[in-house]
């Protein structure tokens, strides 16, 4: 298909295709002549998960990048999915020596517990969660992080029902995209689930008078 068709399957404006395609986002047509490409199905895919990633997924441009460049290198899918764990998390804010201490001990306690890789500060999730927990205390609501083992244990249901998505796929690009989209859009299915289920048990606790 040529370019014009390429963006009315995809429903991407043809400027942003060729943004994509200067950009490295998504790789060249075949060459048919000077000035013209034909592309394929293949084209529309990826042009359909940068869209998702951007737009329902709430990816920047730049984190696409780092991520696609992870696809169609050498990384294995678990290291691809690593870039995309540091890619949504994204550089954590500074919080206070003593709360990000007293956090940081809380997440490591954890992990030993659970034989879970402590990854270190380094780590953009480990450090958001470490950021997150220590705002909690400097609140004054560090109960919150009473609940840390009942919340890893549906943490890692939520993961394994993730792996399963990726099960049984032979292909490596669909295993790649697959544990993609089962990452960044699940973290958005997830959420909006989390909150309608807030609705639905806080009814009636939050409904009454303290």
């Amino acid at each position: 298909m040529r370019m014009a068709e390429l963006s009315a399957e995809s429903g991407v404006p043809v400027a942003t295709v060729k943004y994509y395609l200067r950009e490295g986002l998504l790789f060249p047509g075949e060459r048919t002549s000077p000035n013209q490409a034909r592309y394929s199905a293949a084209h529309v895919q990826r042009l359909r998960l940068v869209k998702a990633l951007t737009e329902v997924g709430g990816l920047p441009l730049a984190s696409v990048g780092a991520v696609l460049a992870a696809i169609d290198g050498d990384a294995t899918p678990h290291e691809t999915m690593g870039v995309v764990q540091q890619e949504l998390a994204g550089p954590p804010p500074k919080v206070s020596g003593e709360a990000a201490e007293w956090a940081a001990g809380l997440l490591h306690e954890l992990a030993l517990r659970h034989g879970w890789k402590w990854h270190g500060m380094e780590d953009y999730t480990v450090g958001n969660l470490v950021a997150a927990l220590a705002t909690a205390k400097e609140l004054g609501h560090e109960k919150l992080a009473e609940r840390l083992d009942e919340y890893f244990a549906l943490a890692m249901r939520v993961a394994e029902l993730d792996v399963e998505v990726v099960t049984g796929l032979t292909s490596f690009d669909k295993i790649i995209e697959a544990g993609l989209v089962a990452t960044v859009l699940g973290d958005r299915i997830f959420t909006g689930l989390r909150h309608l289920a807030q609705e639905f048990v806080s009814r009636e606790v939050l409904n009454r008078a303290p």
